[in-house]
């Protein structure tokens, strides 16, 4: 815990004028970014006594270890830096909006040649007009389906129009009038284009003009005695109105404007928009944070704000929105949303009417959301808080461990080792972080066992060596201090003259608090002598056992047995369960990926099941390949025949030799961990 005067920049070295600020931690990680009119004044409020600053705001500068600063002409300039940099940096101490669920957005691809209707959720994508976002995507797809019979604008995905194109039929869809086939020529790309154009003007809200059109030419059709054309064309707008009763109008004279609400309390925040479009309300979509922050309504406002529009551009933006408090710089915040949009934004808070009115339901809708989210939310900040607190008391740390790594070791008996890291910060899950490694059965240049013998404690010890040698490289790399970006300020220590720019630190670049093994007293100590070797002193290690669940301590005889009803073992429990599920969902791709490639592929006759059974039996293909013809045909389901088969292939395979550098005669080896995306991370058991 770091003390604030330690970095307090010296009387009269902060700027007074507008900027963007950011504070580090001691590893040089980004934890909180905040802007202000006077950098000056602001920056003051974090150095005063400790006693007097918000708990949370007390939190974030105790583990800052210096402060940086970046001056801009205006407030909509810092407006714009702030947003950047907590995209960029993903602050800890920053609010952080996180959606309910992943909402659907009616999406139509005007960037390609024919533009395809679909349901899409996730980044927007330029080029491609938005809808909604829905509620639900079978919603969307109502309304599609109601709309086809007037805008049968392709719907199909990319393989399915090749495919048409190829064989010349398109598909049911185009042979029951819901599309206009463009993929058999039936329609021009122009003309396609301009039923895509129609389609995107009706959803916008411009709706009026298009029915009174089509009932002038049902009126005209039926006065030429063209009865067919007129019931179709009948047909078409009780299609179209009923696509429009699904959305009641809210709002008279066709409005366009979003109403965002804010549900609090002094840990937590719901965020609330309805998006009304033509008076009608077209989507809804919900928001909730931890407040780490000392924030107000107005401040939680600001972020949704910068959360909603921070990527968006043109009609996306309405021409008014309605909030229950207004930001703290309206005027900076009014001109960014006018700039995002090309044209005036009116920025107010309803007094009467029908906007108070809707204001108030969506008012409600927060109310609604925050209570559901904390009542299905078991891992809440104060929770969280308390587990670690748990944690530190039990295992006699110096204080909370912020980061915990876990790391797990798997195979099949001795076969396809492989290892799993896992991170959590502040209690949740770091999928971005995690990493898998193959275990060689080395430590940089030192091989330490051969082939069989491998066991999971020098498998413990090589994941951990590892992991942590490529933080002491990419601390060596970095420096203990980096070179300020351009234009900022560093604050809080000398920079080296030899520091090379910082970058961005990847991978292994932070070190945890503490180090979490599955495994008992043998698994800790491998991993302790892993840091005693490489002279880390400042992580803490300990182990899980699963038969009773008891927490281990490196040098120490007895266990540190937890309540069950503690939260902290709580904790350790979902820790371990993530690594323990991770690198076992690793291990089966490579056991699947090895059979899939094996050398009993080329016997004939011989499919997947019977090729698990051999290795079930023999528990190896190294095995197997010393086994006799006897010993195969006692396999269920092999006879004579079929095990001389698979003792010839095995024969004719040679084992694979590992790859080696022409020039140097040494083994490459493969890197020290892989890399995992989000969305790939480990899943609580």
């Amino acid at each position: 815990m770091a003390d604030p005067s330690s970095y307090r920049p010296k009387p009269g070295q902060i700027p007074d004028s507008p900027g963007v600020y950011k504070f580090r931690d001691a590893h040089r990680r980004v934890i909180y970014v905040g802007k202000a009119k006077s950098l000056r004044q602001r920056l003051a409020n974090y150095f005063q006594d400790l006693a007097g600053l918000h708990p949370r705001t007390r939190t974030m500068v105790t583990t800052a270890a210096s402060v940086e600063w970046t001056v801009v002409s205006t407030e909509v300039e810092a407006l714009q830096l702030e947003y950047s940099w907590i995209k960029e940096f993903d602050p800890r101490f920053n609010v952080k909006y996180r959606d309910d669920k992943s909402y659907p957005y009616l999406a139509v691809t005007m960037n390609e040649e024919f533009p395809r209707v679909q349901v899409m959720r996730g980044a927007k994508k330029k080029g491609v007009r938005y809808f909604g976002p829905y509620g639900h995507a079978w919603a969307i797809r109502e309304t599609v389906d109601l709309m086809l019979r007037v805008f049968p604008v392709r719907t199909c995905s990319a393989g399915v129009f090749k495919n048409a194109e190829r064989t010349g039929r398109p598909c049911l869809l185009g042979y029951i009038g819901k599309c206009s086939a463009p993929c058999v020529g039936r329609i021009g790309a122009g003309e396609h284009r301009e039923l895509a154009e129609e389609f995107c003007d009706f959803m916008a809200g411009r709706t009026g003009t298009y029915i009174r059109r089509l009932e002038k030419e049902m009126m005209a059709a039926a006065e030429d005695m063209e009865y067919e054309r007129a019931g179709r064309l009948r047909d078409d707008i009780e299609a179209l109105k009923r696509a429009m009763e699904k959305n009641a109008v809210v709002l008279a004279d066709a409005t366009d404007a979003d109403l965002i609400a804010v549900a609090e309390d002094e840990l937590e925040a719901a965020v609330q928009i309805f998006h009304v479009r033509g008076g009608r309300v077209r989507g809804q979509r919900g928001w909730v944070t931890d407040k780490v922050e000392a924030v107000d309504t107005a401040g939680l406002v600001e972020h949704a704000l910068q959360q909603l529009y921070g990527e968006e551009s043109g009609d996306t933006v309405p021409k008014e929105v309605l909030v229950p408090a207004l930001p703290e710089d309206l005027a900076a915040v009014t001109q960014w949303l006018g700039d995002r949009r090309g044209s005036a934004v009116s920025l107010r808070i309803p007094q009467r009417g029908d906007k108070k009115d809707l204001m108030a339901t969506v008012e409600r809708n927060a109310q609604q959301a925050l209570v559901l989210h904390k009542t299905k939310r078991a891992s809440d900040l104060t929770t969280r808080s308390r587990a670690l607190e748990e944690i530190a008391a039990a295992l006699d740390l110096d204080s909370a461990p912020l980061r915990i790594e876990c790391f797990d070791v798997s195979h099949l008996q001795g076969e396809d080792v492989v290892a799993s890291m896992v991170v959590f910060e502040d209690g949740l899950p770091r999928k971005s972080e995690y990493r898998r490694f193959q275990i060689k059965g080395r430590v940089g240049d030192t091989q330490i066992w051969h082939g069989e013998g491998q066991d999971d404690v020098r498998s413990m010890h090589e994941v951990i060596s590892r992991r942590f040698r490529r933080y002491l490289a990419e601390k060596e790399r970095t420096g203990e201090w980096a070179v300020p970006e351009d234009g900022e300020q560093a604050v809080g220590g000398e920079v080296p003259q030899t520091q090379v720019d910082e970058g961005r630190p990847k991978r292994f670049a932070y070190p945890p608090q503490l180090v979490l093994v599955d495994g008992g007293q043998p698994q800790v100590a491998a991993a302790q002598r892993a840091l005693d070797e490489l002279g880390i002193d400042d992580v803490a290690v300990a182990g899980i056992a699963k038969r009773m669940e008891e927490v281990w301590l490196p040098g120490e005889d007895d266990p540190v047995v937890l309540p069950r009803s503690s939260e902290g073992l709580y904790l350790i429990q979902r820790v371990r369960d993530t690594a323990h599920d991770f690198a076992i969902r690793y291990q089966r791709s490579k056991r699947t990926k090895r059979l899939r490639t094996s050398p009993l592929d080329s016997v004939p006759g011989l499919g997947e099941a019977r090729k698990q059974a051999l290795i079930k039996h023999f528990g190896s293909v190294k095995r197997l390949r010393q086994a006799t013809i006897e010993q195969i045909c006692e396999v269920p389901g092999f006879g004579r025949k079929t095990a001389e088969s698979v003792a010839v292939a095995l024969a004719q395979a040679a084992p694979a030799a590992p790859a080696v550098n022409m020039a140097t005669g040494e083994i490459i080896e493969e890197d020290d961990g892989a890399a995992v995306t989000e969305g790939n991370g480990g899943t609580t058991k």
